[in-house]
């Protein structure tokens, strides 16, 4: 009987130890698709080159639309990066449909490793909504977790954690976003090492979510609103441009 016991706990331990895993915060490369690997190979030549960055981003496609350069004027952003960032040296990590997991392996793979700068500004989360469909629950300890790697890998630098972004994608997005950036904002309310901000508010418009400060709806064919336009981008570098002084001048 006893064996049969240790039996049945040993068949039933992995899949109980796996129940436990948020897979938000698991570490989870990219890199079995060429146009990631090549950008991760890229960002990483790009951290050898500029050693003395004072300023880091890390973050999805929101994060990598600080160089665009679309041609139409509104998705020109890149001299909105000019302008703020790129007298500090700055340097943009961010990967095109990054979640918190993959941002996670980076990461762990060396990201950050041998930078020392004064500011790191993190926006993720956008996609742990999308496709993989993570929720609350599973996207703030992701989120909190990162956090955490990043200070311990820089922990000279101040770090700007940037709330959800409003988008325009479904009423459960929209959920999502809400009380994500709720529980972020209490997780950070006294922390010395962390600013938690959320901008959610320079994107509305009467309470509502401003088409009109994306890309995205200006696409042929449009997509769903993600992504700031030109405005939308000044309006964030704007606004943190107070931090930046604070913490890099």
């Amino acid at each position: 009987m006893k064996r049969l016991l240790l039996l049945a706990a040993l068949l039933l331990s992995p899949a109980a130890a796996l129940a436990k895993i948020n897979i938000a915060e698991a570490p989870i490369g990219r890199t079995d698709l060429h146009w990631w690997d090549a950008h991760w190979h890229a960002t990483l030549a790009k951290k050898a080159a500029t050693p003395n960055a004072q300023i880091v981003w890390l973050g999805d496609s929101i994060t990598y639309y600080w160089q665009r350069q679309g041609g139409h004027g509104y998705d020109d952003i890149q001299p909105v990066w000019n302008k703020y960032y790129a007298p500090y040296d700055a340097l943009d990590f961010g990967f095109v449909g990054d979640t918190t997991a993959s941002l996670i392996w980076r990461l762990d793979h060396g990201q950050v490793a041998g930078l020392h700068p004064k500011l790191v500004i993190i926006l993720i989360g956008a996609n742990n909504f999308g496709r993989v469909h993570w929720n609350t629950a599973m996207t703030v300890p992701a989120i909190e977790s990162l956090t955490a790697n990043t200070h311990n890998r820089l922990p000279m630098a101040h770090i700007l954690l940037l709330g959800v972004l409003p988008s325009i994608r479904s009423a459960w997005v929209d959920e999502q976003t809400k009380t994500t950036n709720a529980a972020l904002a209490k997780a950070y309310a006294h922390s010395q090492d962390v600013t938690y901000i959320n901008l959610c508010a320079l994107f509305e418009n009467n309470g509502k979510v401003d088409p009109g400060l994306y890309v995205d709806p200006r696409m042929t064919p449009p997509e769903p609103a993600l992504h700031p336009d030109r405005e939308g981008m000044t309006r964030i570098a704007k606004a943190l441009a107070t931090y930046v002084t604070r913490y890099v001048n």
